[in-house]
C-alpha cells in the first residue's frame, strides 16, 4: 500500500537532515508576524496624526 500525500510529506520532513528547515519556517514565520504587527502599531500612529512617536516605539 502506498503512503498518502501527509504520510509521505511527514516522512520527508521528519528525517533528521530536514529539521533545520522546518526550524527555520518557524522562526521566518515569526519574525514575519513581529514585523505585520508593528507595521499595525506604526500605522495607527500616522493615521493618529502622531507620526513622531514611531522612532519612540522603534528603540523601546
Amino acid at each position: 500500500m502506498q503512503p498518502s500525500a501527509l504520510e509521505n510529506f511527514l516522512l520527508i520532513a521528519l528525517k533528521p537532515d530536514n529539521m533545520p528547515i522546518g526550524g527555520m519556517l518557524f522562526i521566518v514565520a515569526f519574525v514575519f508576524w513581529i514585523a505585520i504587527r508593528q507595521m499595525i502599531k506604526h500605522d495607527r500612529l500616522i493615521k493618529e496624526g502622531k507620526k513622531e512617536k514611531i522612532f519612540d516605539e522603534m528603540i523601546k
